[in-house]
């Protein structure tokens, strides 16, 4: 079988600290040798700006000054893995505790160890494993709860915490309180323009989420994903998407549920587009050869689910498609930042966003706040534009080949909230407005067709501008139900279609006299 030889993170000497590093690092220490040996710090960086450099600096530097061990905990075992190669560049001699190891009796000939947090939990639990003279513990990842396990067994220790989004994966579990205080590092902003982050040029495309599920982790159910970006016109919005924005790109699309992903991978291979699928049920041997292909392939494209946010650093990736809603900011920051490594050829890259998360969080390199987030998490949750509020502002556009079908049509567009805003003070009935759209509608199948038959079917491309005007037109009422716009879109499509064979009928007519 051959081998694929897939290390993220490679290096072979020390990694170079810039100066923002070395400002964190100076600001790190300076709570060390300072505040309580109890003290908990959590440090913001985003993901790209070295976070495992710095702290295996700070490790390498605590190490020295201090005659105390160092644990790293991480959430995942790649992570440990990588981590731990890290800590050897920077001359750390270090153990890696994972599954297989029960005991530690050679703990003495090491200075640091790293662990996975539920590995080293459930050793400890056993009683059959104990660190001692533990002086500093890095918590990587921190935003995940899973560390709050082992707070007890290090209540004499310095806790760093260390994350690119001080927002706990749990609201129920504020960072804040297991937290003293935040450092917060260099924003996205500031790196893409000192040239360590290359820069994210998204594009959004309007997406109707009003059928999405949120479950018990806060976030979209898998089911309600599934159902909505499985469905034939969002499996037709990605691959357009693809094509106007991304075609021939090295490109990474995040999906909810893996039914979605397969949906996906099905219909690129279908048009003719070289793609793979990956998933956490994929076998490692199998995880490695995908990852293998996708490095050394310039036109891959990878559909994936909930395996590569964390752990996975492949620069070369030029595309990031969200095809997925999220409400998890760390998630949003996660998925983008896949795509955010710079190197020598590649200072730009395209982000396709096809759940409205720009219109959520704001674009991934706006100014954040991360420390209100931290102090007040409930209040930023609560304060998100939710996705009512969001598709209140969808503004419609034809695309362009669409466009192309109507090229005898002068006008395409219809505003309605000034058309209702008319009725209103015209003392009119709010039905007019759909009437006129209709008219409208009616009178651009008609004008760029030969027969009936080839009018219909130009009004059945016009099926997200009736959804869309008709949301439009709910909007304007006062009280509309589900229930309500979805009755309305259908039976302004009959309306449709029989205004058409209407205007058909009075043009043959015409063209008789």
């Amino acid at each position: 079988m051959p081998q694929y030889d897939i290390h993220i993170n490679e290096f072979e000497d020390k990694k170079e600290l810039y100066d923002y590093q070395k400002g964190a690092i100076d600001a790190i220490f300076e709570r060390i040798d300072n505040a309580s040996p109890q003290h908990h710090l959590l440090y913001q960086l985003p993901t790209g700006g070295g976070k495992t450099v710095i702290f295996s600096e700070i490790v390498r530097r605590y190490l020295k000054k201090h005659d105390k061990k160092v644990v790293v905990l991480t959430h995942r075992i790649e992570l440990c893995k990588q981590t731990s190669k890290m800590l050897k560049g920077f001359g750390v001699t270090n153990k890696i505790i994972n599954s297989s190891i029960k005991e530690l009796p050679d703990q003495n000939d090491y200075s640091c160890f790293v662990a996975m947090v539920e590995t080293l939990k459930n050793r400890i639990n056993d009683e059959k494993l104990r660190l001692d003279n533990i002086g500093l513990v890095i918590i990587d990842e921190a935003h995940y709860n899973s560390f709050r396990k082992l707070l007890n067994s290090f209540k004499k220790s310095f806790i760093l915490g260390v994350t690119a989004t001080p927002l706990s994966s749990n609201i129920k579990l504020p960072m804040h309180q297991n937290y003293d205080e935040l450092i917060v590092g260099d924003t996205i902003e500031s790196l893409i323009n000192k040239g360590f982050l290359a820069k994210a040029n998204t594009y959004s495309y309007d997406v109707g989420l009003t059928s999405l599920k949120v479950g018990i982790n806060g976030d979209y159910t898998v089911k309600s994903s599934d159902e909505l970006y499985s469905n034939m016109l969002m499996q037709e919005k990605l691959l357009h998407a693809y094509t106007e924005k991304s075609l021939g790109k090295k490109t990474l699309i995040f999906n909810n549920g893996i039914t979605t992903s397969l949906y996906v991978c099905e219909t690129f291979r279908e048009a003719g587009y070289n793609i793979r699928h990956l998933d956490n049920t994929s076998s490692n041997e199998e995880r490695k050869e995908i990852l293998y292909w996708f490095k050394h392939t310039p036109n891959a494209i990878l559909t994936s689910v909930g395996i590569l946010t964390t752990g996975f650093d492949e620069p070369t990736v030029e595309t990031i498609i969200l095809n997925r809603a999220t409400k998890s900011l760390t998630l949003y920051f996660q998925m983008i930042g896949r795509g955010s490594r710079k190197l020598e050829n590649k200072s730009e890259f395209t982000v396709i966003d096809l759940g409205n998360n720009a219109a959520r969080f704001g674009l991934w390199s706006d100014p954040v706040n991360w420390q209100h987030i931290f102090k007040s998490p409930e209040y930023y949750l609560e304060n998100l534009r939710d996705d009512a509020e969001i598709e209140m502002h969808f503004k419609y556009v034809m695309p362009a080949e669409l466009r192309a079908k109507f090229k005898n049509s002068k006008e395409v567009s219809f505003d309605i909230d000034e058309e209702h805003k008319l009725a209103i003070r015209q003392n009119l009935r709010s039905k007019v407005v759909l009437d006129k759209s209709l008219e409208q509608h009616a009178g651009m199948c008609v004008e760029n067709s030969g027969n009936l038959q080839e009018a219909k079917l130009l009004a059945k491309e016009l099926q997200d501008d009736i959804e869309c005007r008709v949301k439009r037109f709910s909007k304007c009422l006062s009280q509309s139900s589900k229930n309500y716009r979805e009755w309305l879109i259908e039976d302004y499509k009959t309306k449709l279609n029989i205004l058409i064979g209407k205007k058909y009928r009075e043009k043959i007519m015409n063209d008789l006299d």
